[in-house]
């Protein structure tokens, strides 16, 4: 019989590149050879979309096209994290794509999550801001009939 709550150390991944066990985030996150050229074009293409995040915000039909963008970009990252898998030899020193997609989940598709939170905080911005002016023209006109009626 075995105590459930004894964690099996030996389940906790190992990281190839410092052999250290990886036991959070944190530590997942540290374990990557950020130096590899792909990576920092990850790093490149996720600062890209964060400007054209902040960039479009006065322009609705580019903001919702980088939005929709965005959007299928992490619905296919179990696709794109199969085919990494298959060919990562090709472009990394390392295999860091497994089978749950927690690599890809962590350095792709959270920071477009990210994005669109934003850009979701923007619009709902945006419709608090053009209510509340349309409540006060609403105000302003219904004043201005009420003075209308009492001076005539």
């Amino acid at each position: 019989m075995t105590d459930p709550n004894v964690k099996n150390i030996s389940a906790t991944p190992i990281d190839g590149f410092s052999k250290v066990r990886i036991t959070s985030i944190w530590s997942f996150l540290q374990s990557v050879d950020w130096s590899e050229p792909w990576l920092m074009g990850l790093l490149s293409f996720h600062v890209l979309c964060f400007a054209v995040s902040l960039l479009s915000c006065r322009y609705y039909r580019i903001q919702i096209c980088h939005f929709l963008f965005m959007v299928s970009m992490v619905y296919s990252a179990e696709y794109l994290n199969e085919v990494a898998a298959m060919n990562w030899r090709s472009f990394s020193k390392f295999q860091y794509f497994d089978s749950k997609g927690m690599f890809i989940s962590l350095v792709f598709s959270v920071p477009l999550l990210l994005n669109t939170v934003l850009i979701v905080a923007v619009w709902v911005w945006k419709t608090f801001s053009t209510m509340t002016e349309l409540k006060i023209l609403q105000l302003k006109r219904k004043a201005a009939r009420e003075n209308h009626k009492k001076t005539h």
